[in-house]
């Protein structure tokens, strides 16, 4: 049964990315040489999104790779940081509890806002947006699973003989009732629609229900914080304290599928999964490798040559595939091998270098953390991606003048020392007397050569949208086939087969941001609908006057926030909250945007608990404190240049209209 779901899982997440791509492409034919587009184009597009985002979380799910407190990796690992086997079942045991909560409401969801007759084509709309019910429903049994002990054979959770038998009979259909009476107002909605009434005994328990969640919510919501430090996946955590409040305040269960509806069904979503997964087709062939030769050839004979060839490709891969924990995993032990083996550069500067660099390619476009941005604040995404070149630059910059400083720091010791062999390696890094002109040329021609594709692929993007032939997600599209294209047609080094593989890589992670998207969404109508912004711009409006103080305290609160969330997440959640207050003191909404992303990219490695410090202690095999201790120079470099970008908006306006 579990082989048969898995398998149907990738069969239909592959189809969803397979029409997701399509859709897109044969728009732009459509509207190049027909002149006229895609019939029901639009609409076709959002809800393949929807499919794509939703199946894909399933497969987070049945991965157990959701995006948790500080770390995200496989079950395997997370078992390592919770090992207690009680609170690791209570914290699957409460994400099967919501999981089915947010499957019930989402079916009265569909029979409530869906006309029987209303189509896409000729598909009732009630029927395609059935995925929401049917994909938290699979979601649910696989965190049913887990909790009752029977994940994997391998699993710590999983009993053997007679007391896996036990924890099944006794969890699961506990599990299930507490789902079913956190379900209990969707439930009656349902019963409403139907010829069978509820009977009177479930409408009187109603006004129980949510009498005692405006007693509780409070404590509820520090029950789910305490399980999220527990290893509870984010997206949980967010929409489990969305559906505290709105039961607190009284109100419908099917706000909360009804803002997963809406976000992945907006207009700009499908690019999310489109340049993630162009970034993941790169990241199988070998456009790493690519890179790192060209960076090689074209920077090793320059002091700290090295360094910036490692900041400029972890940009890269980062700009693509959004996500700075993948580059760090994917790029970072070759990459250290690189600066350790050929730059000689001590480990500790290697590992804080490459830690810190995972972050800064979200500023850059296609960057999706600046797609969403653009979009929670409905301003332009073109100014959003013009506003973050320079402060990416700088960013890069201050990086790749540390590694500049730092290499001649160890030249000037390694002369000391008389350390010969490490002083032909300096020497080759920052010297070409004895190679022959012609020689040196042929590696960096040929490197030149094999990079071709992978460097035109940033311009194609830019000239493509920037140049207003194609949409952003349209743009997407064409990244994801340039990519295929060069790595199977042109270079040959991955053939079609590969990307199944591929899209299964992908997926948990397309899916991991966009299901935090979508439950972030619904705890932000909240907070909106509560008037929680508001209430905090009159409170700085009474005790803060200066626009630069203003600043420095948002500088830290951001900070803060980049080190306890996701940035995904805290898109959807604090920038409805400081969208006003930017507005209020007179900055720039684009700058507000850049330094909102610049802080929590930073927040990632933050000590003692940014993401990308714990990735990079796995990656490397390296503990925590020697993390710590070589990121701390970079955090501090960082740090000026994110305050620079902050008090000085020229950085962000000046390529802007």
């Amino acid at each position: 049964m579990k082989k048969l779901l898995l398998k149907t899982e990738n069969i239909f997440v592959s189809l969803a990315f397979g029409a997701l791509v399509l859709l897109p492409v044969l728009e732009i034919f459509s509207r190049l040489i027909f002149k006229s587009g895609v019939a029901g184009y639009d609409s076709l597009l959002r809800h393949v999104t929807l499919w794509a985002a939703l199946i894909a979380a399933s497969i987070c799910t049945s991965e157990n790779s959701h995006i948790s407190f500080g770390f995200t990796g496989t079950g395997e690992q997370r078992e390592l940081l919770h090992a207690k086997r009680w609170m690791k079942r209570g914290v699957s045991a409460t994400a099967a509890i919501f999981t089915m909560f947010i499957a019930i409401s989402g079916l009265s969801f569909i029979l409530i806002a869906f006309d029987p007759g209303e189509t896409i084509g000729k598909i009732p709309v009630q029927i395609v947006s059935a995925i929401i019910p049917l994909s938290f429903t699979i979601m649910s049994i696989w965190f049913l699973r887990e909790a009752t002990g029977i994940y994997s054979k391998k699993s710590a959770l999983s009993g053997t003989g007679p007391s896996k038998i036990r924890n099944r009979l006794i969890l699961t259909p506990v599990i299930i009732v507490a789902g079913l009476l956190l379900s209990l107002p969707a439930i009656i909605n349902i019963m409403y629609l139907t010829p069978v009434f509820p009977p009177l005994w479930m409408e009187n328990m109603l006004e129980n229900y949510y009498m005692f969640f405006g007693k509780t919510q409070w404590l509820l919501i520090i029950i789910l914080i305490g399980l999220t430090v527990a290893g509870l996946p984010i997206f949980i955590l967010l929409g489990g304290i969305g559906m505290v409040l709105f039961n607190g305040s009284w109100g419908v269960p099917e706000v909360i599928p009804n803002e997963i509806y809406n976000l992945l069904t907006d207009g700009t979503i499908p690019a999310i999964p489109l340049f993630t997964l162009s970034g993941f087709i790169l990241s199988q062939g070998k456009a790493g490798e690519r890179l790192v030769a060209l960076f090689k050839a074209l920077l090793g004979n320059v002091p700290g040559g090295l360094a910036i060839m490692a900041v400029i490709v972890c940009a890269f891969f980062t700009t693509f595939t959004g996500a700075s924990g993948v580059t760090i995993l994917a790029l970072g032990g070759v990459l250290a091998f690189i600066l350790k083996d050929s730059g000689g550069y001590t480990e500790k500067f290697s590992h804080g270098l490459l830690t810190a660099s995972g972050s800064i390619g979200l500023l850059f476009p296609p960057s999706l953390p600046i797609i969403m941005y653009a979009v929670t604040a409905q301003i332009s995404v073109k100014d959003m991606f013009l506003a973050g070149l320079i402060p990416g630059i700088l960013l890069a910059t201050g990086l790749s003048v540390m590694g500049i400083l730092h290499n001649r720091k160890q030249r000037k010791l390694m002369a000391l020392t008389g350390d010969t062999q490490a002083g032909i390696t300096v020497k080759a890094e920052s010297s070409t007397e004895e190679i022959p002109p012609r020689k040196a040329q042929d590696p960096l021609l040929t490197a030149l050569r094999k990079a071709s594709g992978d460097l035109l692929l940033p311009i194609v993007i830019l000239a493509l949208y920037f140049g207003g032939i194609t949409t952003l997600v349209e743009t997407g599209a064409v990244a994801v086939v340039w990519a295929l294209g060069l790595e199977t047609i042109v270079l040959r080094e991955l053939n079609f087969r590969d990307l199944q593989n591929i899209i299964k890589r992908a997926a948990p992670v397309i899916g991991g941001v966009l299901i935090i998207l979508a439950m972030a969404r619904g705890l932000s109508y909240f907070i909106v609908d509560a008037g929680i912004p508001n209430l905090l711009t009159e409170f700085l409006r009474e005790r803060v006057s200066s626009p630069l103080v203003f600043i420095l305290l948002l500088n830290i609160v951001l900070l803060i926030t980049g080190c306890l969330m996701d940035i995904y997440s805290a898109i959807m959640v604090v920038a409805p909250l400081i969208i006003p207050l930017g507005e209020m003191y007179g900055i720039n909404p684009v700058q507000l945007g850049i330094i909102f992303l610049a802080n929590l990219q930073l927040g990632y490695l933050t000590p003692p608990v940014g993401m990308n410090l714990f990735l990079a202690s796995y990656s490397f095999k390296s503990p925590l404190g020697k993390i710590y201790k070589g990121v701390i120079p970079f955090f501090l470099i960082l740090l000026l240049m994110v305050l620079l970008i902050s008090y000085v908006p020229f950085f962000s306006t000046a390529l802007l209209s």
